[in-house]
């Protein structure tokens, strides 16, 4: 009972919402009153027969937001916690950033250059936060799996079928600039990466690091710090 009410609580944003889920047509149709339907729904005469009065209706919903507040709270486990990444640059720049790209703190994009499973040389920005939502990444941290590019990330190029592919994610925007190439804008503060290696800088709030691996021909990590309107 208490776990169904639960339930039908969270359908309700206030109190006189979850009277008139339980007035019928019947009901409107012979009291012509939406006001005396509700008193009738709270005194017991219409409805299931137990109907909640206001205040315990307002404290099931605070008990509900207080329970809301604290699964949110919870921290999810990292996917690289534990792991044995001790040989992979990588994965120890990754496992680096986990926790602060997963809490939204920071922003990171993956280069990588590589040979696929056909030996085709292909490079791709990753978006490491869509990547960590909408993937398991265990298995890239025990090593089972290898972080590589696919045509859904931001930017894809196989060199050697030209297939080029760009798509933009909840976090950054593609541009495709004539003059700069190829640009990130960060949607939460709309700064840009700029990931050009010969330019000064990235952007405001960005850094440009270059991880030195033998396991990809090329691996590029760019960071950006957001900033959270106060």
């Amino acid at each position: 009972m208490e776990d169904g009410a639960g339930g039908e609580m969270e359908t309700y944003t206030t109190y006189e919402e979850y009277l008139d889920s339980q007035v019928t047509e019947t009901d409107m149709f012979f009291l012509e009153s939406e006001d005396l339907a509700r008193q009738l729904v709270e005194l017991g005469y219409r409805g299931s027969g137990d109907t909640l009065k206001r205040e315990e209706f307002e404290a099931r919903k605070r008990a509900l937001r207080e329970r809301s507040s604290q699964k949110t709270n919870v921290p999810k486990q990292l996917s690289s916690m534990g792991k044995d990444i001790a040989d992979s640059p990588l994965l120890q720049a990754l496992q680096a950033r986990e926790e602060l790209v997963r809490n939204g703190k920071l922003t990171t994009i993956i280069f990588i250059r590589d040979r696929n499973a056909k030996g085709q040389e292909v490079s791709g920005y990753i978006d490491y936060a869509l990547r960590l939502k909408t993937e398991n990444f265990e298995p890239y941290f025990e090593k089972r799996k290898k972080i590589m590019p696919k045509p859904s990330d931001l930017s894809y190029f196989n060199w050697e079928t030209q297939t080029s592919t760009s798509n933009s994610t909840p976090n950054f925007q593609v541009i495709a600039d004539n003059e700069t190439g190829l640009l990130f804008k960060n949607k939460r503060d709309r700064k840009v990466i700029n990931v050009d290696p010969t330019a000064k800088t990235p952007g405001d709030n960005s850094t440009r690091t270059e991880i030195k691996t033998t396991e990809y021909l090329q691996v590029v990590l760019y960071d950006h710090m957001t900033r959270r309107k106060s």
